[in-house]
């Protein structure tokens, strides 16, 4: 059941991917103005770097997509020329010296027929020699292309820097025990990659220089496209136009999408955008109503706060009289005596009230 899903799930995809067909004669023609455009601009300080200069494919998308990607690219024809220098770094084998691991690997890929690695760098050499700032931006400027073993490449970012990966020189991983070794390193070095990011709609991969005649950088391109679009993760028309161009050129078309595909993504988006208004109400739905009573007794249970006022000063403390202190004192006393006690004097004073108002009349 599973592997019928992922079927046809793949069979959506491809339905619903976008078909690019390149007029050969057209590309041509933009090659061949590109290449007479790098000869005119040949000077004297420039003049042997003419035939490496690269020539580049823009690809640019109708929408940034969701994830980032990248696009491994074989090439019909060699895409460096052969005086660009390649690194390789390896991994340290057990019991051996940097040196030893050097001469081990350098013979290994003599036997498989290896012939364009120009230096092999160990990852205990990389950690001790080519630790300072400056090490390392010598390194990044005396080599083209890096590669590492496999092994050892998620520990690379850490000790080579930031710098690499600006440049887009970042180390390719190989399998140096495949038993196709020679065809692997071959198809990545004379291949070429497409970063496609999230983070914007414009996308550039490198697929010859001036030195290759004009057949052979069309029949490059031709097969770069079809790469891209097949290996593109997204649905939909996605490519709007390609360009080729050069680092000092102007970028010229060779491709432009029909805009009958703005239709088809405006459908997409309000597809999506109902699906989401959909979940949103599904999940309304899905939640629990409070009920009358809840509320009621929710209501009951609050307490009616009553605001407490503060004195901003301390209240003055009145200072007792003297008849007050004399009646405090002997409060304390007559509520100790008996209640027998204090009901005889209670009548003794009104006798003695009485025989006053006597002798007074």
């Amino acid at each position: 059941m599973r592997m019928r899903a992922l079927g046809t799930r793949e069979a959506d995809s491809m339905a619903d991917r976008q078909e690019v067909t390149l007029d050969r004669a057209q590309v041509k023609k933009a090659v061949q103005a590109l290449q007479a455009f790098l000869k005119t601009k040949s000077t004297g300080e420039s003049l042997f770097l003419e035939d490496t200069q690269p020539i580049n494919l823009l690809f640019t998308l109708w929408k940034i997509p969701r994830e980032a990607q990248t696009i491994r690219i074989p090439l019909p024809h060699g895409q460096r020329p052969d005086t660009e220098e390649v690194c390789l770094f390896t991994r340290d084998e057990p019991k051996m010296s940097p040196d030893q691991t050097q001469r081990f690997y350098k013979k290994l890929l003599e036997e498989r027929g290896v012939k364009s690695i120009s230096e092999i760098i160990p990852f205990r050499t990389l950690k001790t020699e080519y630790k300072p700032y400056e090490a390392k931006r010598r390194l990044l400027g005396n080599f083209d292309m890096f590669l590492s073993d496999q092994r050892v490449r998620r520990l690379l970012p850490s000790h080579l820097g930031k710098h690499f990966y600006e440049r887009k020189k970042t180390p390719l991983s190989v399998n140096l025990q495949s038993k196709h070794l020679a065809r692997d390193i071959q198809r990545m070095v004379q291949g070429t990659s497409l970063t496609v990011t999230n983070k914007g709609c414009c996308c550039m991969a490198r697929i010859g220089h001036a030195g290759m005649t004009a057949d052979e950088v069309t029949a490059n391109i031709e097969a770069a496209v079809q790469t891209v679009v097949a290996k593109l993760r997204a649905k939909g028309p996605m490519m709007k136009v390609i360009h080729v161009k050069s680092q000092t050129s102007v970028a010229l078309p060779i491709y432009t999408s029909d805009l009958s595909h703005i239709s088809v993504l405006a459908a997409s988006k309000n597809r999506d955008a109902s699906r989401k208004k959909g979940k949103k109400n599904q999940t309304e739905e899905e939640k629990p109503k409070p009920t009358v009573e809840t509320n009621e007794e929710e209501e009951e249970d609050i307490p009616q706060l009553v605001p407490i006022e503060t004195p901003s000063k301390k209240p003055k403390l009145e200072k007792p009289s003297r008849k007050n202190r004399i009646q405090k004192a002997v409060k304390p006393a007559a509520a100790k005596k008996n209640p027998k006690a204090q009901s005889r004097a209670g009548r003794k004073t009104e006798l003695k009230g009485r025989r006053r108002g006597l002798k007074g009349k």
